[in-house]
């Protein structure tokens, strides 16, 4: 189904009002306020604030496993998926930024079911990351090295992107950035010749 210019214009804008204020510090007439609207208005584009905020994570959070499911399953090295993994979360930031703004700091608002289902497709991701560099370990292909540090590290080091997005949008090649990325986590991952 494809939505309208301006519900899109509402949803992109409460995407970055959230990321300014925070999730529990914005209101619904916050975000009408923005708009220009009244609150009443901006029920014929949301259900609710939690709404907004789960049909995002849930959506990004599908979108990066079908990614990552898509570069396990290929024939490609663990030093190629590991490049191809740090390629997704770059071209994803680029084009979502404040979508993966809220991956990475509103996830906690969640309500305790959706939470737990949330925590639960995290878990499975940060897994399916640490066989790819497990992969590697076990070809010879990166260092022997403790993997759930190292799935950490590589974790977080993806997930912070969305802050370099937010304030550098303008100023930013996101294949330079990607460059970087792969350079630095292959740097601490990959055997030294």
């Amino acid at each position: 189904m494809k939505i309208s210019a301006r519900k899109e214009k509402f949803l992109s804008e409460s995407l970055k009002l959230i990321h300014q204020r925070g999730f529990k510090a914005t209101t619904m007439r916050d975000l009408a306020d923005h708009m220009g609207f009244k609150v009443a208005n901006i029920y014929n584009f949301i259900d609710s604030k939690q709404t907004l905020l789960e049909t995002y994570l849930f959506d990004i959070s599908k979108t990066l496993h079908r990614g990552i499911d898509n570069i396990i399953s290929s024939s490609y090295s663990p030093t190629e998926k590991l490049k191809s993994i740090i390629s997704l979360h770059v071209s994803l930031t680029a084009q979502r930024p404040y979508e993966l703004a809220l991956l990475a700091n509103e996830w906690r608002n969640l309500e305790p079911d959706k939470l737990k289902d949330f925590i639960e497709l995290r878990n499975d991701y940060q897994t399916k990351l640490r066989g790819v560099l497990e992969e590697g370990v076990n070809n010879g292909s990166f260092q022997k090295m403790d993997l759930d540090i190292t799935t950490e590290v590589v974790f977080s080091s993806l997930r912070w992107i969305y802050s370099w997005y937010t304030d550098h949008v303008d100023t930013y090649n996101p294949v330079e950035l990607e460059r970087q990325i792969t350079e630095f986590v292959l740097g601490g991952v990959a055997v030294r010749k």
